[in-house]
């Protein structure tokens, strides 16, 4: 995989600074980028073959003509010009050069092998983009045709032949390697970057569903706490408008029960906030309250019954003790089904089963209307329901809610249990 100028995944630092000037420069894409190489490998084979014929061969004895070294270097040059190619068309690019190579073998002395460049630069490409058989396949078969033109036209004997072929089947093979093993590198690099890139998605996914979580938990300790309480403050405070001039005494009482009530969500919103904070108990000095659970439905059911119609609450089994955090959950379901009766159905009779059964907790809120008219089955879409199912969800209970046949409504919870029937908590203490 390359981007759009060619780069490949996992490039060393170097080569990605030298893409971004190359790019800035208005050099991009594969072709142009190998025909800036070939340019340069042009001028540089050009240097090269000019210090070796004229200074580096005299000085170790051996002369060329000048027309044929021309020729070599001319030849030597297209090879390097062909390289425009070796990305783009790999195996044409290595036939061509090949190819070239046969003629510059015919001109050059039997004592003295004269290669490019190019040879080099286009074995290491189809190493690095070919698979390793193919890649393998492709130079040998380079190997071979250059090993046997060569025998027709230049190796005098045996010995140099093998020596040719030798030489010959290292410069081919050994670019070929090192360009496979770039391009496995660049691709375990590419892999480790892309593990990295999807461990740090995953963590990301996970700090997110955490903090979707914790908004959720939030969401339902306010909301249960806060509909509990406020609900009966409105309630009472639509009372005392209705009492403020027949009863003042009875008025100032309601007043003082608005502002008690006031206290105790104030009270109980602390601690929500302490609790959410990891904190249980004496948060930052405001004292340790209790968290609410099964024992306290006595009260909850007293404050319920206060404003509204009657409230029964109704225990059947031997008591037993339930893991905190179900303890919790339960009271706030049977919290949340007395606000939504009190909200859409007051005045209504209800009915607080908590069963104690062999193998579950059921906790059931059920009221039925005062009149047959409307209730609470055609004013559901709050969130309390969505709080309801999801503190179930969360304890593992089953729940189910609707309307019951007489036209009232329903919530019952289920939480499956396991071991000895125990003693309730509160049974202990007044033992």
């Amino acid at each position: 995989m390359r981007d759009h100028t060619g780069t490949e995944p996992g490039t060393p630092r170097l080569t990605r600074w030298l893409d971004g000037r190359l790019t800035r420069l208005g050099v991009t894409g594969v072709f142009a980028r190998d025909c800036l190489l070939a340019a340069v490998l042009t001028v540089l084979t050009f240097v090269l073959l000019g210090a070796l014929f004229w200074f580096a061969a005299p000085e170790d004895g051996v002369s060329f003509d000048p027309t044929r070294a021309w020729l070599i270097i001319a030849i030597c040059c297209a090879q390097a010009m062909l390289l425009c190619l070796r990305r783009v068309r790999p195996l044409l690019c290595l036939a061509l050069v090949v190819g070239l190579q046969l003629p510059i073998n015919g001109l050059s002395l039997p004592e003295v092998t004269i290669r490019g460049l190019a040879p080099f630069v286009v074995a290491y490409t189809v190493g690095s983009l070919l698979p390793v058989r193919r890649a393998l396949l492709a130079v040998g078969v380079a190997v071979l045709a250059e090993s046997v033109g060569a025998a027709v036209v230049v190796i005098p004997d045996l010995l140099t032949g093998v020596a040719y072929v030798s030489a010959s089947a290292l410069t081919y093979a050994s670019a070929t390697f090192v360009g496979g093993y770039v391009a496995t590198y660049r691709r375990y690099v590419e892999l480790v970057r892309l593990r990295a890139d999807e461990a740090i998605r995953e963590q990301q996914a996970k700090v997110q569903a955490a903090i979707g979580a914790e908004r959720s938990r939030m969401a339902r300790e306010l909301h249960d706490v806060a509909a509990h309480h406020l609900s009966g403050v409105v309630v009472q405070a639509a009372a005392v408008e209705r009492l403020i001039d027949r009863d003042p005494a009875a008025a100032k009482a309601g007043v003082a029960w608005i502002r008690s009530q006031g206290k105790e969500t104030l009270d109980n919103l602390r601690l929500v906030v302490g609790v959410l904070r990891g904190r249980p108990g004496h948060e930052d000095g405001d004292g340790a309250a209790p968290v609410p659970g099964l024992d306290t439905l006595d009260e909850l059911v007293d404050t319920a019954g206060g404003l509204s119609g009657p409230v029964e609450l109704v225990r059947e089994g031997q008591p037993r003790a339930v893991s905190p955090i179900a303890d919790v959950a339960l009271y706030r379901i049977a919290q949340e089904s007395l606000s939504n009766a009190r909200q859409h159905a007051p005045e209504a009779p209800v009915r607080v089963a908590l069963r104690f059964l062999p193998r579950s907790v059921t906790l059931e809120v059920v009221n039925e209307p005062a009149t047959p008219r409307s209730g609470p089955s055609t004013r559901t879409g709050g969130v309390g329901l969505v709080g309801m199912r999801e503190r179930a969800q969360l304890i593992g209970a089953s729940f189910a809610a609707g309307p019951t046949p007489a036209g009232g409504w329903s919530v019952t919870t289920t939480l499956p249990t396991n071991g000895p029937v125990a003693s309730h908590p509160r049974e202990e203490a007044t033992a």
